[in-house]
């Protein structure tokens, strides 16, 4: 990957779309350290240690949420209507025709519908941090005229014209930059965190004493795991059935054409972490929703569903690992469409041997499919809550807190995906280069 990035630096139109997305990325991490003028960050940094889930968002969020910032929505209410969105494009017809015929009105117009959900959630999400945190201090009482509802009013203000901001920062970085946005402020926001972190790990080893030793153990075990989790993560990724295709000679005036062999890549892990990101909001949302309006857990209904439902108990970990399934399936269905494939190969004159073409073909494209699917929800499940749970038994709270499983998984899907749109970029300038 570096050989890559120092040959990206070497190409002008590539090294003009690299600094471009290095600048939006400093952007979003200002923000993110920004706080909202009149609050105190200390009011929503206890809020947040307090309970588990915000912990999790604002590592999400590279510490946003517990510094009150301008950004510590984030990219939660966008993912959130994605979900939604992609859920109701396979229930509504209207919306179902528009994925079918694809096309860039359709696109857009499934992007507007997306972006209008992400602003209801964000301000209900808003809504709920605000008058679930109170007001920040006497200070912006103070500026408001101890006036709560203007108080109020100016915090989700605030966080909602924050997240749709962060929702601009990632299409900018789709459009003008190079690799997938949202992915890439998940990425940066994790990293920071994991930063963070591992800068407290290496304070912790400079006092000296028992304190340094187990800091030392901490870290070296949790480098092993790392190194291990990378390996398991990057030899999957690259795993894949190959589907033979055959094409017929055929005869056009005195040319024959045709008559080549290839075939269909069926990836083990397709849907890269995207049904682990679904799954996780759609568990997390009914707590996300407690949360704000009950952040120091005083109800003895937040209290159970905190011990027998939050994040780290064993039911949330069956029930991550059965929605991981189910959303991995779902993703499936609505990006490998194998009667659309069948089609295809059939029109160009291609059959898959020993298989007849039309439905036979896309009822055995379905069949592997499906077998390659189930291995690769499988590991998704197992890299979501195993090496979590063995990596906080082994090395403790203080690094997994910021650097899970999931989110190790989540780095290396899009650096690895970056190194890809980035060798595409470089090859397609190269293919210029030649007809020129």
């Amino acid at each position: 990957m570096f050989k890559t990035l120092a040959g990206a630096f070497k190409i002008k139109e590539v090294r003009n779309k690299l600094l471009l997305t290095l600048l939006l990325l400093f952007i979003y991490r200002v923000g993110c350290w920004l706080p909202i003028p009149g609050v105190n960050p200390d009011t929503f940094a206890s809020g947040v240690e307090g309970n588990q889930f915000l912990g999790l968002l604002s590592s999400i969020n590279g510490g946003a949420l517990s510094q009150g910032s301008f950004l510590a929505l984030g990219v939660s209410p966008y993912i959130t209507a994605s979900i939604i969105v992609q859920l109701l494009s396979a229930i509504i017809p209207s919306w179902q025709k528009l994925v079918k015929e694809g096309g860039s009105d359709g696109r857009k117009r499934i992007s507007f519908y997306t972006k209008i959900v992400a602003l209801i959630l964000a301000v209900a999400q808003a809504i709920g941090i605000a008058v679930g945190f109170g007001t920040a201090d006497a200070t912006s009482m103070q500026v408001f005229g101890n006036n709560k509802f203007l108080c109020y009013g100016f915090i989700v203000l605030m966080l909602v014209t924050g997240a749709m901001f962060t929702v601009w920062l990632g299409e900018k970085i789709t459009e003008i930059g190079i690799g997938n946005g949202v992915s890439l402020l998940i990425f940066v926001g994790i990293l920071s965190t994991a930063a963070n972190s591992m800068l407290t790990n290496f304070q912790n080893i400079g006092k000296g004493g028992e304190v340094a030793q187990t800091a030392i153990w901490q870290l070296i075990l949790f480098v092993i795991c790392l190194i291990v989790i990378f390996a398991l993560v990057v030899f999957v990724d690259g795993g894949e059935r190959r589907v033979g295709v055959q094409y017929a000679k055929q005869m056009k005036g005195r040319k024959m054409y045709g008559g080549q062999s290839t075939y269909i890549p069926v990836r083990v892990n397709a849907n890269g972490v995207m049904p682990i990101i679904f799954a996780s909001t759609i568990l997390t949302f009914p707590q996300l929703i407690m949360s704000v309006f009950s952040p120091n857990a005083n109800n003895a209904f937040v209290r159970w569903w905190n011990t027998y439902l939050g994040a780290g108990s064993w039911l949330y970990a069956v029930i991550m690992a059965l929605l991981i399934l189910a959303f991995a399936y779902f993703y499936t269905m609505l990006n490998f469409d194998t009667e659309q494939i069948s089609k295809q190969i059939q029109q160009q004159g291609g059959f898959i041997p020993g298989i007849r073409p039309g439905k036979p073909t896309a009822q055995y494209l379905g069949s592997i499919n499906k077998r390659i699917t189930l291995f690769g929800a499988i590991f998704l499940a197992f890299m979501a809550l195993i090496p979590t749970l063995v990596i906080k038994a082994i090395v403790g709270p203080g690094i997994t807190a910021a650097f899970t499983a999931t989110g190790l998984l989540i780095i290396v899907s899009v650096a690895l995906e970056f190194d890809k749109q980035l060798e595409a970029q470089m090859m397609m300038r190269n293919y210029r280069g030649f007809l020129k």
